[in-house]
């Protein structure tokens, strides 16, 4: 019965989402506040979490072999890239904007406009988010805005990614700094 159930929440899922690879598994919340936003998910892949797409010109590109732990959440205003080969563990924030505006009057309203989905995103800083192959995001990390995670780097459990991961690096803190090379 259970086996039946989770298959039943993965092909719910997969409704929302605009291609999704073979042998790939959806037991993620998924919020398309918009429906011309997209989510592509490649193959092999296993999603928990939360997808979430902000305006009708966000992607998330979820390339093959992903994981994403449960309680992640993906967040996407413009685009967000996680390439083949990822890990993302438990509980982590990968958001590729500010959420709302710096200026505080222009945040006054913000509480209604998000309710009633009349958010106005243009005046929300956001740039692009990647996180190459074979990289490893460590749990209740959390990625900022424009960052770019290396190959095969790893972000160390509980960091802030502020600024880009080389490859093969290891980081971690808050913020997330260099703590050395890996083979």
């Amino acid at each position: 019965m259970i086996k039946f159930l989770k298959t039943l929440l993965s092909l719910y899922n997969k409704l929302f989402v605009t291609s999704v690879g073979s042998n790939s598994d959806l037991f993620c919340r998924i919020d398309k506040r918009h429906k011309e936003s997209k989510i592509y998910i490649g193959k092999n892949c296993l999603l928990n979490g939360r997808l979430v797409t902000e305006t009708n010109q966000s992607r998330i590109i979820i390339k093959d072999n992903v994981f994403i732990g449960g309680k992640t959440i993906i967040d996407s205003k413009d685009e967000i890239i996680v390439e083949d080969n990822v890990l993302i563990s438990y509980e982590c924030i990968i958001a590729d904007h500010d959420s709302h505006s710096l200026n505080a009057s222009k945040r006054e309203n913000d509480l209604y406009k998000f309710k009633n989905n009349e958010m106005n995103w243009h005046e929300v800083n956001s740039k692009k988010i990647i996180i190459k192959k074979n990289a490893w995001i460590c749990t209740r990390s959390i990625i900022l805005k424009g960052v770019t995670i290396g190959e095969g780097a790893i972000v160390a459990a509980g960091s802030v990614v502020t600024k880009n991961v080389e490859n093969y690096t290891l980081v971690a803190g808050n913020p997330a700094l260099f703590k050395k090379k890996l083979n």
